[in-house]
């Protein structure tokens, strides 16, 4: 087996998004340039070859690290007494984010999306809120139907995220209904709202018959108990939730029997903003 072309790496890379299986490629580094490749895939595959077994070995063990934590890396090991450079450039697809509601949380929320590497979309049904000039570049903005199917013009996978931070908290709830009774669920449901509205939510889904491990992939109240209080500080608080999901494996519970808890001083501020700025 052969050394992998940079025309066969860089296809590789690219159909990562139709195939949705991450790959990594690890490349020997001479004299600062990169000399031969492999790639390492995500289902287990391994396609080419560098110098010898010995080194394919320690070349496939460092990408599948690199793949496990999902970031570029280097590493020098030794091979006959030389050290050797290899260098893994990883690549996965595309993460969703997308913010149902575009107020005044969603504008920084958006904005820390983009900075954390998410395809962003907001979506919102009135004109004067569903303006790509309110929010940062890289976002995209949809005039949605909550009547109808508010998510009719975007993709809903296992790589979405989704913050249901409408206007209403019937129209949160509308949405979180038509999520759960998706055939594929999303990476992550956050829900803004309330405890005692949180608790009421849970009830009604519960006498729908929606199965409590469906319920335990809901964040809500959405985001991480950080008293805070302005829009920006809620949306760092969301933001630091959905990075808390992403670093963690993906078959772990995500906000089981969260709607027990009593009432907390976030949750409080949360209710007075949905009041105030929805």
């Amino acid at each position: 087996m052969t050394a992998v072309s940079a025309g066969r790496a860089a296809a590789a890379a690219r159909a990562v998004q139709q195939t949705g299986i991450p790959i990594a490629v690890v490349l020997l580094v001479c004299d600062g340039v990169p000399a031969q490749r492999m790639i390492i895939s995500a289902d287990g595959a391994v396609e080419g070859s560098l110098r010898n077994s010995s080194l394919d070995e320690q070349a496939v063990a460092f990408g599948r690290e690199a793949l496990e934590s999902g970031r570029a890396s280097s590493r020098i090991i030794n091979e006959d007494d030389n050290a050797i450079l290899l260098y893994a450039d990883v690549h996965t697809p595309v993460e969703r984010l997308l913010v149902v509601g575009a107020g005044h949380i969603a504008v920084p929320l958006a904005a820390l999306g983009v900075m954390l590497d998410f395809e962003v979309t907001v979506l919102d049904d009135r004109a004067e809120f569903a303006t790509e000039e309110r929010f940062a570049d890289g976002v995209r903005v949809l005039r949605a139907d909550f009547v109808a199917d508010p998510f009719a013009d975007v993709v809903i996978d296992e790589r979405t995220y989704i913050t249901l931070v409408t206007r209403g908290h019937m129209w949160d709830f509308d949405c979180l209904t038509r999520v759960l009774n998706r055939d594929v669920l999303p990476r992550y449901i956050g829900m803004i709202g309330s405890r005692r509205r949180v608790r009421a939510a849970f009830d009604a889904l519960n006498d729908a018959g929606v199965t409590t491990e469906k319920m335990k992939r809901i964040h809500a109240p959405i985001g991480l108990d950080i008293n805070a209080d302005s829009p920006a500080e809620i949306a760092v608080s969301i933001a630091a939730e959905i990075v808390a999901v992403r670093r963690s494996p993906a078959d772990r519970p995500a906000a089981a029997d969260r709607h027990a808890v009593t009432l907390t001083q976030k949750e409080r501020v949360l209710e007075r903003l949905w009041k105030t700025w929805q």
